[in-house]
Order: structure tokens, then C-alpha cells, then sequence
């Protein structure tokens, strides 16, 4: 059975029969828009992200405040941040993406100073737990809503392309500087810096280039023109939206729980220190390097194609994991092929929703997908902890990842099998 007529890809992106031909030449990955959203991107990533590990751990050493407590606060703000994920979508659809993220970094900074001065628990929860939310504000989602409405949905892949090739460099450019920071200054004095740079350089950066008026042009109003309520009224009656719904809700605790115990899993199953730390400085540029190839090699394939591909890497290479001898040679072409998936399965993530589900809408739609997924990350590190001790050992862990991978790739290829199913029918 045919789905609504306002709600298939193929025609909900399209201008009304009566609208005027409007002139309108998408940003090119290369131009200013898109690489100060670049270079705001590895910022925000990098200060927001990147940093709470080591921050954590000096202030651990610091207040003897115990791990727990600590990433309690980091759980907290990302469960925000899947509660503030729609609205902000919604926002930014109705053209308040510059709003949205200048001000989201903006009120990172100032957090981040804030969280400089915390001698308690309460000070550090609330400005930890705001920096959380702030990451629905600022990260890649929004980021790509921007260009989607900048573009034009049809015109957005090369753009968000380009948006996660610069935002691959956050983890190389960010977990040096930070460390280098708590060691010339101490944990405080690192955080001020990181406050200084969300407001300066990623509050100012967003506001330069995020210009309302140079978006590209919406459909005029009309009496059948779909509300972005409507437009997800349609959408959440898809199994497409479900199947992918399943899908990266899988991907997001899988990712975040493997690679938040990724150095301790390895340790225990007989890897030495160095070969750990070498592999994992590999994942980093192997992300850079899968996306590169798909820009360079295939800028045109079928997100549905690439996607179905990638989701099979996942549970392949963790059983490879699994049976693998202890040596570098194994556990380095692991952490690539892992770094490669992960980083194209990034651009799979911002392009699903204008080539599977909608072309109207797409920061709301995609803010709703990312709800259940932002939920999953936050809970996933603290489950496979509790899988651990109840275990005892990080078999059990790299089994419930393991399954995680295989709903991935399920849930994506059903959402794929049904979307080429609707457009036959379409």
C-alpha cells in the first residue's frame, strides 16, 4: 500500500507547481560556510567532548571525587541532551539555526568557566549537565540541519560530507592540547581555556556564517503545505522511521559503551599497554580516512547502499575481536576497519532522513531519531560496567556488543529493504 502523498521523499522537498524558480547556489564543501562550521565543529567536539575523560581524571586526582560521581553528571547532560535534541531540530527548521548554535556555544563556554570554579558536587553537576544539553546544540546534528537548510535537502550530502571530514580531527587536534593544558596548569585553569575557546572562537564562527537569509529558499505557505508536526505525524507512521529508529539506537550504545571501556577490554584480553594505545590512536584517522574515500570514490552511491555495506563490518570485525591472537598486526587492522565504519557510518547518520524518510523537516525528523539514540549513549557506559562486574570479565561486554552490531545491521537493512520497496511503489 502507497504511503501518504506528503510524505514520500521523492516529492515532500519539492516546491509547490505555483512557486516562482528561485535562484539559490548551494555552499560548496569548500567555501567559507562550510569550513568555519568545519573548524567550529573540531572546537566543539574537541572542548565538549573529548576533554571530560581527562578533565575527569585530574579532578579525580584532585577532589577524590570517585569515577561514578563523575561521569554521573556526563550521563545526566546527555540524557538532556536527547530530551532538547527535537525542539532544537524543530528550531532550527524554522530558521533559528544561528540563534541555536551560536548560542549553544556560547552557554558551553560559560559552563565550561563555571564548572572551573567547582568545589562541590552541586556546582559541577549543573555545569556539567549544561554542557551535556549543549551538546544537541552545537555537535553534529544541528550542524547538519544548518546546511540541510542552507542546501536545500537535495543539495546537503556534500556539505555534511565535509562537516564530519573536519569534525574527524576533534579527537587528534583536542586530546593532546587538553593534556598538554592539565599539565602546564592543572585541571581549572585547562577548562578556562576551553570556555574561551566555545565563546570566542565557536559562538563566533557560528554566528559569521549561519545567515538566515541565505538559506535556501522554503516551499511558499500553502493550504496543503505540511506543518513540521504534521510532516513527523507522517513520518513516525513509517516503518522506515522505526526500522532506522532500532537501528541507531543499537549503533549509539554499541559505539559509546565499546569504546568507553575499549582500553580496559583490550588489557584483559591479554593486549599490552603500548599495543593498546598505539591501536587506538589509529581509530581517529581511520574515521577521517572512510569518509575521505566515500567523498572521493562514490560521492553519489545510495545512502542505502553505503549503509548496508558498512552496518555488516560491525559485527564481523567485533568476532574477529574476539578470536584474534594478542598482536599489534590484529588489533591495529581492527581499530581501522572499526575507525573506518564508525566515520562513514556518520555521514550514513546525517543523510538518511532526506534519502529515506523526508526532504521536509529534517531537523525535527532527525532530532527525533537522534532521542532514543543520545539516550543509549549515555546509559550504555554504565550498563556494560554493571555487565562487567556481574560477569566478571569483558566477555560477557564484547557479546552484548556483538549483539548490538547484529541489531544494527538488521534494523538498517530493514529500513533499507522497505525504502526501495516504497519507491518502486511511489
Amino acid at each position: 500500500m502507497a504511503l501518504p502523498h506528503a510524505a514520500a521523499p521523492e516529492e515532500t522537498g519539492a516546491p509547490a507547481a505555483t512557486d516562482p524558480p528561485a535562484r539559490h547556489v548551494p555552499p560548496r564543501p569548500g567555501g567559507l560556510f562550510i569550513s568555519a562550521l568545519g573548524a567550529a565543529q573540531i572546537c566543539s567536539w574537541g572542548s565538549l567532548y573529548y576533554a571530560f575523560p581527562l578533565v575527569a581524571q585530574a579532578m579525580s586526582e584532585d577532589l577524590g571525587w570517585s569515577k561514578a560521581e563523575l561521569y554521573g553528571a556526563a550521563t545526566l547532560g546527555l540524557a538532556l541532551a536527547g530530551l532538547a535534541a527535537y525542539p532544537i531540530g524543530a528550531a532550527i527548521d524554522a530558521g533559528r539555526g544561528r540563534l541555536i548554535m551560536a548560542g549553544g556555544s556560547l552557554i558551553a563556554g560559560t559552563l565550561l568557566v563555571l564548572w572551573s570554579f567547582a568545589g562541590n558536587m552541586a556546582l559541577f553537576y549543573l555545569a556539567v549537565a549544561g554542557i551535556g544539553a549543549m551538546q544537541a546544540a552545537t555537535l553534529y546534528d544541528p550542524a547538519f540541519a544548518v546546511v540541510a537548510r542552507r542546501a536545500g535537502p537535495l543539495h546537503a550530502r556534500s556539505g555534511i560530507t565535509a562537516i564530519t571530514m573536519w569534525g574527524g580531527f576533534a579527537s587528534t587536534v583536542f586530546i593532546p592540547l587538553v593534556h598538554l593544558l592539565i599539565e602546564a596548569g592543572g585541571w581549572r585553569e585547562t577548562l578556562l581555556v576551553l570556555g574561551l575557546i566555545n565563546i570566542v572562537i565557536c559562538a563566533g564562527l557560528n554566528f559569521a556564517v549561519i545567515d538566515p537569509a541565505a538559506d535556501a529558499p522554503q516551499p511558499a505557505a500553502a493550504h496543503d503545505d505540511p506543518s513540521a508536526r504534521q510532516v513527523m505525524a507522517q513520518v513516525v507512521r513509517m516503518p522506515v522511521f522505526w526500522a532506522l529508529a532500532i537501528a541507531f539506537t543499537a549503533y549509539s550504545a554499541m559505539f559509546s559503551g565499546f569504546t568507553f571501556h575499549l582500553y580496559p577490554l583490550l588489557i584483559e584480553r591479554g593486549f599490552d599497554a603500548a599495543t593498546v594505545v598505539a591501536a587506538i590512536a589509529i581509530i581517529g584517522p581511520a574515521q577521517v580516512g572512510g569518509r575521505l574515500v566515500i567523498w572521493l570514490a562514490v560521492p553519489h552511491a545510495p545512502v542505502r547502499v553505503v549503509g548496508s555495506i558498512m552496518v555488516a563490518v560491525f559485527p564481523l570485525a567485533f568476532l574477529a575481536l574476539e578470536f584474534m591472537p594478542p598482536s599489534f598486526a590484529g588489533v591495529a587492522g581492527f581499530a581501522l576497519c572499526f575507525g573506518a565504519a564508525n566515520g562513514i557510518m556518520t555521514i550514513v547518520r546525517g543523510l538518511v532522513v532526506p534519502e529515506l524518510l523526508t526532504r521536509r523537516s529534517y531537523g525535527a525528523v532527525n532530532g527525533a531519531l537522534a532521542v532514543p539514540a543520545t539516550a543509549a549513549r549515555a546509559v550504555a557506559p554504565a550498563g556494560m560496567a554493571l555487565l562487567w562486574s556481574a560477569a566478571g570479565s569483558y566477555d560477557a561486554v564484547l557479546g552484548a556488543v556483538i549483539v548490538g552490531a547484529l541489531v544494527l545491521a538488521a534494523g538498517f537493512w530493514c529500513a533499507a529493504a522497505l525504502s526501495r520497496a516504497r519507491a518502486e511503489l511511489d
